[in-house]
């Protein structure tokens, strides 16, 4: 049993009476944290698959190709998006970005959870494809907070800094299409986490068919 993209690890299939898996649609502002949330829930011993995005753009220093992006070529996003192989795919700060369909089509019928992680519109988009998914929305305590948050990472310049804070308000905007909203109060990293693992053991007792997903073999 292989190692989950980012520090997460893959769960047993799910066999007889036991729940379905989860399909987790992670959103939030950038900066807020949604990763060092999925860290700290592996870091605890959970079991899932996290789904490892396509991106045109190029490979920062320190990314690893298959674990942090797969990093493609415009012709080859192309071609994802013409054989149906994303589930999901948008342009970000002058980039294009994709959830591989196959990913998560495979996971779940195996019996692991998946977490995606996209923006809002990425997570509607999944939604309408696929209902069954679990839409949770990590959101800052404040704009403020935020901004300390992404001046803290030191990786942006003050322009991409108020870009991506005006992009953070309308993402906010749109927190009441979630099932869930888990604020990621500053320093209380593992009050959110354990936020996040009692709305995943209340969502796990709902039933869910993914019938929008597992009707057919993903094109690729």
């Amino acid at each position: 049993m292989s190692e989950a993209p980012r520090g997460g690890t893959e769960a047993a299939s799910s066999t007889g009476s036991q729940p379905a898996p989860l399909l987790v649609v992670v959103s939030g502002p950038s900066g807020v944290g949604k990763d060092a949330v999925l860290d700290e829930l592996a870091r605890r011993g959970q079991r899932f698959h996290r789904v490892v995005t396509c991106t045109t753009r190029a490979r920062r220093e320190g990314e690893t190709e298959g674990f942090d992006y797969h990093f493609v070529t415009d012709e080859e996003f192309d071609r994802l998006i013409a054989t149906g192989g994303l589930l999901e795919h948008a342009r970000v700060y002058g980039h294009r970005s994709g959830v591989p369909k196959q990913q998560v089509v495979e996971k779940l019928r195996e019996g692991v959870d998946v977490y995606v992680r996209t923006d809002v519109q990425g997570a509607a988009t999944i939604k309408t494809l696929e209902p069954d998914a679990l839409l949770i929305f990590i959101a800052p305590s404040s704009i403020a907070d935020l901004d300390e948050r992404l001046r803290g990472r030191a990786t942006d310049d003050d322009d991409r800094i108020a870009r991506r804070l005006e992009a953070a308000r309308g993402e906010m905007a749109r927190a009441g299409e979630f099932a869930h909203v888990i604020v990621n109060e500053p320093g209380r990293l593992d009050a959110t986490a354990d936020r996040l693992l009692g709305v995943l053991e209340e969502e796990r007792r709902k039933p869910r068919a993914y019938a929008g997903l597992l009707r057919e073999e993903p094109s690729i």
